[in-house]
């Protein structure tokens, strides 16, 4: 059988597709979280390093700052309390110098050299303390010649990165000769030791050099715990692992580098461990949480597979649903659009199912709506759809050979299988169907309009008689169109009170006093004319208007005939009217309004109104006649249990129907079934009214067998309220119409 297009399902692909998707947005969170991690660390590390880099700085800088100074000190402390300033003093100062700097040579251990010498570079003493004992030693010159050569105006500050100059008595400088790097302290004499000697000459500096050599940097290495603490002619990669020795022009002669302390490397090492602990933690929630994605997705995919048979398939029958009937007939109709086949589309409504189902419960409805299914699987082909549409109402497409042929042929062959007797929980029980089919293309080329036309059709079957199959023709078209003109009509002249009332008399069995009027709806069409209530009730039925009418007809009939005393008013109540829950307090409610007697009211029902429901109708029945409103049994003799409803429901009167006065011999069969009825009504306490009276035969026989009351043509047609006017003002208003009878 087909099936309709998974496209138009839920797709079970779709869990995997989630799955796949879930698990690359997991990966890819898992990632940026473990990089964010991994870039945390780093940044960590980097900044402890940086910081402990930036603090050995600031450490090597100051322990040589600390360093200059400390021989700026020794100098000063040597010039102003040792032997120099008397050596200054003398006539010829330099013997006295030299002998000077012999006896401070253990006061300037510190220093590798120092020299007193004039501002034009002229040398008047010094002392190597690396020479021999009595010596100058020809270094010492030479690093003051290299001195002398770069000294070009003030001195700026021996390191660091800022040229700020230095002022005072005291100054440092370092200055390359060669390959070696020296520290040099200058003392100016003239500024620490006023001397006279002095005053008329060119000042004079104490200038000691110290080696910036592979003594003095471990001192400083191990003093302040900096590592390989080493002299550079090139600025070092990284700045903060070096410290610029500036000459006294301020250009760098040097760089004083290091191996930086990496707290954050020794952190990361010894934490590494852990971090790969983390990691691996991570890793296996991740594998985890993976895991129970793919169990959930499993989960999830079983669950959308049945989810997409349910969707797809009517859960009592079996069968594909209307969604699913929906999906296929638009699918093959679209398939009929390309190889330009036919297709045939049937609705099939089960006849007397309600009484099934009302009478052996819903358990047996949904057994008999079970075999129903099967025994129309069995006579359909493969490729043809069966499915459940609605309660009692299936569908079928078919599509090989659609011909008028093959579906009468189809449709012969399901009245003849649904006809057969099924056996629902132990009892034997008969149904039958009612079929409407419609034709594609021929009848039309879309869902909506097939469904639509094959209704029609259905609803053609059914009110011819039903347990048939009728095709869709043009004329039905035509007269649903009718249906809808009457339809639109009918409810604007109700809401316009474009209708009218025309009423009947009912008179006494002997025709001299008029005792009773019968309200009748007419329509004054403004394009047809009158139109009687045979030709829109049925309409109005059917289209849902017959409540608002018949609203209507109570309430105008009520309030003209407010002007009639003493004559019962007969209203015609519809089986639909009837039906509805607000049915007596609607009647109440329009009695009062118009401020009619409802002992002159007068409610005709037919069997109809009483079938569907006794136990309910005989509820309302007799709330309304608690109200003071009479109850008429019309039609009577038509139906099958006429009699028990006699019996059981308190009516005031009952009519026999017009068609047993038909063609009646005095005589006949009929005669006597109307004696028969009569004589019930006369013995069971009731009014009895003929109707249908068109002759004085008619009337003659009537008076005879004892009805009460009459009505027919022979009196009067329903005529308007004025004409109803007139004949009340009569004493006897049928008197001549009987006596030329």
């Amino acid at each position: 059988m087909f099936q309709p297009f998974a496209a138009k399902m839920t797709n079970a692909g779709s869990s995997a597709r989630m799955f796949a998707s879930t698990v690359v947005t997991l990966g890819c969170a898992f990632l940026l979280l473990m990089a964010a991690g991994i870039g945390v660390v780093i940044a960590i590390t980097r900044e402890a390093n940086r910081l402990e880099a930036q603090r050995q700085a600031e450490r090597v800088e100051t322990a040589f700052n600390a360093q200059i100074r400390l021989n700026e000190l020794r100098l000063e402390g040597l010039v102003t309390t040792g032997e120099l300033p008397e050596a200054l003093e003398q006539t010829d100062p330099k013997p006295a110098l030299q002998a000077a700097f012999r006896r401070l040579r253990g006061q300037l251990a510190d220093f590798d050299g120092a020299y007193i010498a004039s501002a034009n570079g002229v040398v008047l003493a010094g002392i190597d303390t690396n020479a021999p004992s009595g010596r100058s030693g020809s270094g010492g010159l030479r690093h003051l010649e290299a001195f002398l050569r770069g000294t070009k105006g003030q001195l700026v500050a021996a390191i660091g990165e800022t040229l700020l100059p230095q002022f005072g008595a005291t100054r440092s400088t370092v200055i390359r000769d060669g390959d070696e790097t020296l520290m040099l302290t200058i003392v100016d004499l003239a500024r620490v030791v006023p001397f006279s000697a002095t005053s008329a000459r060119e000042s004079l500096s104490l200038i000691a050099y110290r080696h910036i050599s592979e003594g003095l940097l471990p001192e400083l290495a191990e003093r302040y715990r900096v590592a390989d603490i080493h002299l550079a002619a090139a600025q070092p990669s990284d700045r903060l692992t070096g410290l610029a020795l500036r000459a006294p022009d301020g250009t760098v002669s040097g760089w004083l580098t290091w191996t930086p302390a990496r707290p954050g490397d020794v952190m990361l090492h010894r934490f590494l461990w852990a971090l790969i602990a983390v990691a691996l933690l991570f890793s296996a929630i991740f594998v985890f949480v993976v895991q129970r994605l793919r169990a959930a997705a499993g989960e999830i995919e079983l669950r959308e597979r049945q989810i997409q048979r349910l969707a797809g398939q009517d859960e009592l029958s079996l069968l594909p649903n209307r969604r699913s009937f929906d999906l296929t007939l638009d699918q093959t109709l679209a398939d009929l659009q390309q190889n330009g086949t036919g297709l045939a589309m049937m609705l099939i409504d089960l006849d007397r199912f309600k009484a099934v189902n009302d009478t052996y419960g819903h358990t047996a409805g949904d057994e008999l709506i079970r075999q129903v299914a099967t025994r129309l699987s069995s006579a359909t082909q493969a490729t043809d759809t069966v499915a459940r549409i609605g309660g009692d109402e299936f569908g079928i497409i078919q599509t090989q050979g659609a011909t008028p042929a093959s579906c009468t042929a189809l449709a012969e062959r399901i009245l003849a299988r649904l006809t057969e007797p099924f056996v629902v929980m132990g009892i034997e029980v008969t149904i039958g169907c009612s079929i409407g089919i419609a034709i594609a293309p021929r009848d039309g080329a879309d869902r909506e309009a097939l469904l639509r036309l094959a209704d029609m059709a259905l609803y053609e079957a059914k009110n011819g008689g039903r347990n048939r199959f009728s095709f869709f023709e043009t004329q039905m078209n035509r007269s649903l169109q009718l249906k809808r003109m009457v339809e639109d009509d009918l409810r604007r002249a109700i809401e316009n009170d474009e209708l009218t009332l025309h009423y009947q008399p009912q008179v006494s069995v002997d025709g001299s006093t008029i005792v009773g009027i019968e309200a009748l709806v007419r329509w004054p069409h403004p394009v047809h004319g009158m139109i009687p209530p045979s030709d829109f009730i049925a309409i109005a039925e059917e289209r849902g208007l017959i409540m608002p009418l018949s609203e209507w007809v109570l309430r105008r009939a009520c309030t003209e005939a407010r002007r009639w005393t003493g004559i019962r008013l007969a209203v015609n109540v519809s089986p639909i009217q009837f039906r509805h829950k607000d049915f007596v307090a609607n009647v109440i409610r329009i009695i009062e309004e118009t401020d009619f007697d409802p002992a002159q009211l007068e409610l005709e029902l037919t069997e109809g109104v009483l079938i569907e429901d006794a136990d309910a109708a005989e509820t309302a029945m007799m709330d309304i006649r608690a109200h003071g409103v009479g109850l008429a049994l019309d039609d009577f003799g038509t139906g099958y249990s006429s009699l028990i409803y006699l019996r059981r429901f308190a009516f005031d009167k009952i009519k026999i129907d017009r068609s047993f006065l038909e063609y009646m011999e005095a005589t006949g069969e009929s005669a006597i079934l109307v004696h028969s009825m009569a004589h019930l009504g006369r013995a069971l306490g009731l009014r009895v009214c003929a109707e249908g009276v068109e002759t004085a035969e008619q009337h003659r026989f009537l008076q005879a067998i004892g009805c009460h009351e009459l009505q027919g043509f022979l009196f009067s047609k329903a005529v308007p309220a004025e004409e109803i006017d007139r004949l009340l003002d009569l004493d006897n208003p049928f008197a001549e119409i009987l006596v030329a009878a």
